[in-house]
């Protein structure tokens, strides 16, 4: 049995139909109070949405994009983003359901997701930016395989589309896993 199976997980693409729940799960693993039940929560350094329908259903709608739903029981309970980037793939939009971390899933979806990338794009690495203060999670995704690069790029003040900053010194930097 795998470990997918073990956890009683299903991995399917997202459909437009999903796209509020998406936005929803999103917003409660990383916004608001309700995203203090898990341990991925940016509550602190930004306030505001992470992400809204739209910006779910370009990554639905993109044909270099998949958005990767997982499900137990017939609810959904994570998603991410998977992107084929020339000879690489990018992992984002991750989002397990606060009441459900710290139960071993996101290590099952992001092995899945490494999996699913190199069979079906041969995709060799998988990139990722991680807000850079967030070293808990830097840490997470490390014992995954995942390295800092040093390579920092701006976090996007001003921008609402992706939070209100709580503080002034938010930037991303660039993890890379090499994928076997």
């Amino acid at each position: 049995m795998d470990s997918a199976t073990a956890h009683g997980l299903t991995f399917r693409d997202a459909t437009d139909a999903d796209a509020d729940t998406l936005v929803a799960l999103i917003e409660s693993a990383y916004r608001g109070d309700s995203s203090r039940a898990g341990w991925t929560t940016e509550a602190d350094i930004l306030r505001g949405q992470r992400t809204d329908p739209e910006g779910v259903l370009a990554v639905i709608k993109s044909p270099d994009s998949r958005l990767l739903t997982v499900e137990r029981d017939g609810s959904v309970v994570a998603c991410c983003q998977l992107e084929h980037r020339d000879d690489h793939a990018y992992f984002g939009m991750f989002a397990v359901s606060p009441r459900l971390q710290g139960a071993g899933l996101g290590k099952v979806i992001i092995a899945e997701a490494e999996r699913q990338v190199r069979e079906t794009w041969g995709a060799r690495r998988m990139h990722m930016t991680v807000i850079s203060v967030r070293e808990d999670l830097i840490a997470w995704y490390e014992r995954r395989g995942y390295r800092r690069t040093g390579r920092l790029s701006p976090f996007p003040y001003g921008d609402e589309r992706f939070g209100i900053p709580q503080r002034d010194d938010l930037q991303f930097e660039l993890l890379v896993k090499e994928l076997a």
